[in-house]
């Protein structure tokens, strides 16, 4: 979503770095570059006027001009004041009696249903007994959607036919007092746009049960009018936190940068992606580095945690240095890479370099080659995979067949799977001393 602003922040920092001492004109023409950056990116212009103004301030004082080096104070500047914009991060409030109510509300498209079964998700690995409450009989599907979600992470989808949802949710609540729940997520109706009817309703709602939290789902991609839906709902309910969806488009993304400044509520989550684990809590120390092309390493690290079990992690790597390492080994390892997410959401992740060098290769073509691997190694039986010797010409035809690929690619597959044994097997012999040659 930040791709093209970090583009034209990083160029603008490039030309600074080329420079030794910074003038006062050196800094005002940054800047203009700066600001430009932000409105194209559709932040919204009272914050950009802000934000520029404090940068400036700090940037031609003595903070700058008594640096040993002018152009990575003024960055780190810039990502401090980012920071400050975005906004500090603000936990859950997940205090008094139990269960804990969390209300979901939105507007129709935004991804309130989605967005509830991953906060259940999120909340049940921590150890929480969830309920979900299908509070939209209104929407087609709504309910059935909410109730496919809940199977498939297991938490329980509570629904009443002809029941108004305030008194639906009321009811929920109850049961989940007797049956010893400790959060209730409320899935609300959504409208396709602000009216009073929507309102009265989620007010209903909210006096039938204390809610500890009221999240308004958002969706980034709809630019500045998201400011507006933020501040509408704001007005109208104690709006206590929102959630951004949709944050791994292609939309300009200036409105999450925006959106507590203009609307004074806390982001709480981000969405990145469709699958139930893409729910990240809000930080805006990463947001900034990511928004400034630094990378985001440790929301890395934490999606690789949580895709890799380190057991068979450990078991793979042992495997490797003893040359035990097969085609099922290999396979099951494109399946854990898998799991953090499309090779191009991983690269934005890392830093500037890393991403800008890595990005000269064609991620589409990345994706293609890891599907065409996985796709030849399941087209082979238990035995050819873990013994590939036994492919003779006639197998690999069969595999390519299988595989909806040609014999040079199966061929082209298992010739880089030899070298790279032979170079684990070399490793293994000269230990740590054969990495540099192996890196050189």
């Amino acid at each position: 979503m930040f791709e093209n602003l970090s583009e034209r922040l990083n160029q603008v920092f490039q030309n600074l770095r080329r420079r030794g001492k910074l003038s006062e004109a050196d800094v005002d023409s940054a800047l203009r570059e700066v600001r430009l950056a932000l409105l194209e990116a559709d932040v919204h212009y009272s914050v950009v006027k802000d934000f520029v103004g404090r940068i400036r301030s700090r940037a031609i004082g003595h903070e700058v001009s008594r640096a040993l080096n002018p152009a990575q104070q003024v960055i780190k500047i810039v990502h401090e004041e980012l920071i400050a914009t975005l906004g500090e991060a603000e936990p859950l409030n997940l205090s008094g009696p139990k269960p804990w109510v969390i209300i979901l509300v939105g507007l129709q498209g935004s991804g309130k249903t989605t967005a509830s079964a991953k906060l259940a998700k999120s909340l049940r690995a921590k150890g929480e007994r969830v309920m979900l409450v299908a509070a939209d009989p209104y929407r087609p599907a709504a309910v059935k959607q909410l109730q496919t979600l809940g199977e498939q992470i297991g938490v329980p989808v509570h629904y009443e036919e002809n029941v108004a949802p305030p008194k639906l949710v009321e009811r929920a609540y109850n049961l989940a007092q007797k049956g010893g729940n400790t959060v209730v997520i409320v899935d609300t109706a959504g409208r396709s746009q602000l009216d009073q009817a929507l309102m009265e309703e989620l007010q209903a709602i909210s006096k039938k049960v204390v809610p500890n939290e009221v999240l308004l789902v958002v969706d980034a991609m709809i630019g500045q009018e998201a400011l507006h839906v933020a501040e509408g709902f704001r007005d109208a309910l104690s709006i206590s936190g929102l959630i951004l969806t949709k944050m791994d488009g292609d939309a300009r993304g200036g409105a999450a940068i925006s959106v507590r400044s203009v609307t004074g509520v806390p982001i709480k989550f981000l969405s990145t992606g469709e699958k139930l684990d893409s729910l990240e809590f809000y930080d805006s120390g990463r947001l900034a580095t990511r928004v400034l092309g630094m990378g985001d390493m440790i929301g890395l690290i934490e999606k690789a945690e949580q895709a890799f079990d380190e057991t068979t992690a450990r078991e793979n790597a042992d495997k490797m240095l003893s040359g035990q390492f097969t085609l099922e080994d290999f396979a099951d390892q494109i399946k854990q890479v898998k799991k953090m997410g499309p090779i191009s959401q991983i690269l934005d992740m890392m830093p500037g370099n890393v991403s800008q060098m890595a990005g000269k290769v064609s991620v589409d073509g990345a994706e293609k080659q890891l599907k065409m691997t996985e796709a030849i190694i399941s087209s082979m039986t238990l035995e050819e995979r873990r013994n590939p010797k036994v492919l003779n010409a006639s197998r690999r035809r069969r595999i390519a067949r299988g595989s909806g690929t040609e014999v040079q690619d199966v061929n082209r597959l298992l010739k880089q799977f030899r070298e790279t044994q032979k170079l684990l097997k070399q490793f293994s012999k000269t230990g740590k001393r054969g990495l540099p040659r192996f890196l050189g």
